[in-house]
């Protein structure tokens, strides 16, 4: 069943994105040539962006930390092989000369922290 689960534009990525463009970024989506398809890539600056949601990639927030009530061990160990497939291509695009840039879900939502976030992609 998850195979037939396709890639959907996000709340966080389009938050994202609005940031990017009003600050005169252009990007591309999804490229298929990159490990991992990330959601947004920055190719005159060799840069992509990661949009995660921080319960399926286990991030460290209250988001991340949601318990699942059924299929607990299940769960466990679907957000583990996440994360570990996440660092994997992650050290394949870091290999391959490109900066790589998580944001997670957590960061678009507070608003004092997307000032913070501006600037750090924009370092970029």
């Amino acid at each position: 069943m998850a195979s037939r689960v396709k890639a959907q534009i996000t709340t966080p990525e389009m938050a994202v994105r609005r940031l990017l463009h009003a600050q005169g970024l252009r990007f591309a989506r999804r490229d298929r040539n990159l490990p991992g398809r990330p959601e947004l890539v920055l190719p005159k600056r060799r840069s992509v962006i990661f949009v995660q949601g921080c319960f399926w990639h286990g991030h460290d927030c209250r988001l991340g930390h949601a318990a699942p009530k059924f299929k607990v061990g299940v769960w466990a160990e679907k957000i583990a092989a996440n994360r570990e497939q996440g660092e994997k291509q992650h050290t394949a695009l870091r290999a391959a000369g490109w900066q790589v840039e998580t944001v997670w879900e957590c960061q678009i939502e507070m608003r004092s922290v997307t000032d913070q976030l501006a600037e750090r992609l924009l370092r970029r």
